[in-house]
């Protein structure tokens, strides 16, 4: 809603401030209502005597517990909401102190000791403590469902005790080298020691949640908003907004206008046309920068479950490796950069993005598969899949190479790239169907589909990433929910998988982690065409500063810490200029494009796929 204002020569702003100084609040300032609205309020949609930051996403929250959420969205909140034992350094994002102050190993990497800070509290007043750690782990082993988002990190711990309350002391079976990037939220052992069955407790109940972040989590409501305050008390320093508002908004082309009209001032996951449009609109900055996400087609393996038993409904031909390779051929990644991307993304070759250097991995000469539809015509040709008198190709049941993709509703690369695909394969005698849906997660997660649009935003630390490929992330039972991202299991993988978690010489964990890369490139099941840049744009005149990741040349939205929102500072407009009575809302939209990492994401208990940007 927008609060409409008489054609008169007085300025919106002006006249809002005005208002709100008067005691004035239009309907639309008050707090977020219940029902959910097409358009996000106008600006001023704030507490009195106050400002409020306000974040529109186009995902929907999986879940607020932080042993199931793995979209992005509710991730992010995470990182605002509690401490992980350490954090990554805004500049280079390498490991720094986070409610860990210190840490080291014993010569063996098998026992890790950590020093848990003393300035740290819960928001109900509580001291935190390394027996919440201790018990936050605890938990994860010995509960599955607990383990539902991060039980990677803890897969291969032996024993996680708390001597003393500074002293956290884990473990292991055998090295791992995540020990100082552990992406796990501390939780308050005297709240969460009350859950019964955590594969159906999704934090969303009783506010304010009791977390020592940033900010407190202090209300929520299902594709409507979640707010948090900041927490006054938090080590590092309390945030300078009064609120943090993150507003369900799915229209990104109406948050484009709204940003442009000074009702929105933040907009991330631009498209190409609306950031070429806004950089040379007024008091609008556009961020163009090096992305931590990949862009991608999955190919369903053939779904099963760890007990072997097979599920869903994937096109069998998708099984040979021939047909796979015939459809990597003829995808032609330059054109979807320079037509789709228009230029805002680097062409696709490995799994993880160049910005991570070390790890980065492209295919040799020999190797890469590139835009070469004649060869795959004769790779189809040989493979058995000949085309018949209407042109169509066929196997040798007689079954045409008819397939479907899921497209996310929401996020225009998926269709602009689903129409190049249709007229590539076309030409193949491959017929496709793209499936554009709000809610890709429900056939995903049954295994009913044959291709999907596919993305992650991966960590400095490519562990977790790389483990949603292993066998052991599969459902126990098609019945059951595994951390899978596509049903991927192969045993040369996981071989790898196994030797890069143990290698703690960085050279030699990057040469496994790129052997890994390479045969992931090999299996064709993934195939990234494309590493998006973060493209956003904010209002000068509303955010006076606010720290992208990494600080130079890095992002905002989606960032491996909780830089931006901690530090943002209100322009003195935001502000009201310092009047008492002054209020203001930025508003931060997150756009139609943002990561699953695919899409994997827990509602109540279920996966859900909902954008490219799902998962950190």
């Amino acid at each position: 809603m927008v609060t409409k204002v008489p054609p008169r020569p007085v300025a919106p702003r002006r006249l809002l401030r005005l208002l709100l100084a008067a005691g004035v609040t239009a309907t639309a300032m008050v707090a977020v209502p219940q029902a959910a609205q097409a358009a996000p309020p106008a600006e001023g949609d704030a507490k009195a005597g106050g400002t409020t930051l306000t974040v529109a996403v186009s995902q929907s929250v999986d879940s607020l517990s932080p042993f199931l959420a793995q979209k992005l969205v509710s991730t992010s909140v995470h990182r605002l909401a509690y401490e992980y034992l350490t954090n990554y350094d805004v500049k280079d994002a390498k490991p720094i102190p986070g409610l860990a102050t210190e840490w080291k190993s014993s010569p063996d990497k098998l026992t890790w000791t950590y020093t848990i800070r003393e300035d740290s509290r819960w928001s109900d007043g509580k001291q935190a403590t390394a027996e919440d750690a201790a018990w936050t782990f605890n938990k994860m082993m010995t509960d599955e469902n607990a383990a539902t988002a991060n039980g990677s990190f803890t897969s291969n711990f032996k024993k996680v005790t708390a001597p003393d309350p500074r002293t956290l002391v884990i473990e292991l079976k055998k090295p791992q080298a995540t020990m100082t990037a552990l992406d796990v939220p501390i939780v308050p052992k005297h709240i969460w020691e009350k859950v019964g069955d955590f594969s159906k407790f999704n934090n969303d109940k009783q506010f304010p949640i009791v977390g020592n972040g940033p900010f407190v989590i202090t209300d929520f409501k299902v594709d409507q908003y979640i707010k948090l305050k900041p927490n006054k008390n938090f080590w590092r320093g309390a945030p300078q907004f009064d609120e943090l508002v993150f507003k369900y908004y799915k229209d990104g082309d109406a948050a484009v206008a709204a940003l442009q009209k000074g009702e929105v001032s933040f907009v991330p996951n631009l498209t190409p046309a609306q950031a070429a449009a806004l950089k040379s609109a007024k008091n609008i900055k556009v961020n163009d920068a090096p992305g931590r996400r990949f862009f991608a087609l999955a190919t369903n393996p053939g779904a099963r479950a760890k007990d072997d038993k097979t599920f869903g409904n994937g096109h069998k031909a998708l099984l040979d490796p021939a047909v796979r390779k015939a459809l990597f051929l003829a995808v032609d990644r330059t054109t979807i950069v320079d037509k789709v991307f228009q230029g805002h993304a680097v062409e696709g070759e490995g799994y993880i993005p160049p910005r991570f250097g070390s790890y980065f991995w492209k295919p040799g000469t020999e190797q890469k598969l590139g835009y070469d539809p004649a060869k795959a015509e004769q790779l189809l040709d040989q493979a058995g899949y000949r085309k018949n008198g209407d042109g169509k190709r066929v196997g040798k049941d007689g079954r045409p190479l008819d397939f479907r993709i899921l497209c996310h509703a929401t996020d225009p690369n998926d269709k602009a790239v689903g129409k190049y695909l249709q007229e590539w394969w076309g030409k193949l005698g491959i017929g496709l169907k793209v499936e554009c849906l709000d809610n890709v997660g429900d056939p995903w997660t049954k295994g009913d589909y044959d291709l999907a649009f596919d993305g992650w935003s991966v960590n400095p630390d490519p562990d977790y990433v790389l483990s949603i490929h292993t066998c052991g992330t599969l459902p126990a039972t098609p019945k059951d929910t595994g951390a899978t991202d596509n049903f991927i299991c192969d045993p040369q993988f996981d071989a790898l998988y196994a030797q890069q978690s143990v290698e703690y010489d960085a050279a030699k964990r990057a040469d496994l982690v790129k052997r890994m890369q390479s045969r992931l490139y090999d299996t064709g099941y993934m195939n990234v065409m494309a590493y998006p840049n973060a493209l956003e744009a904010y209002r000068t005149d509303q955010i006076k500063s606010i720290k992208t990741m990494p600080e130079a040349a890095g992002n905002l939205w989606g960032q491996d810490g909780y830089w931006s929102w901690w530090s943002a500072v209100p322009a003195a407009d935001a502000a009201g200029s310092g009047d008492s009575g002054s209020s203001s809302t930025l508003w931060l939209v997150l756009g139609p494009a943002a990561i699953v990492l695919v899409g994997v994401g827990v509602w109540a208990a279920v996966r859900r796929r909902s954008t490219a940007d799902d998962r950190e």
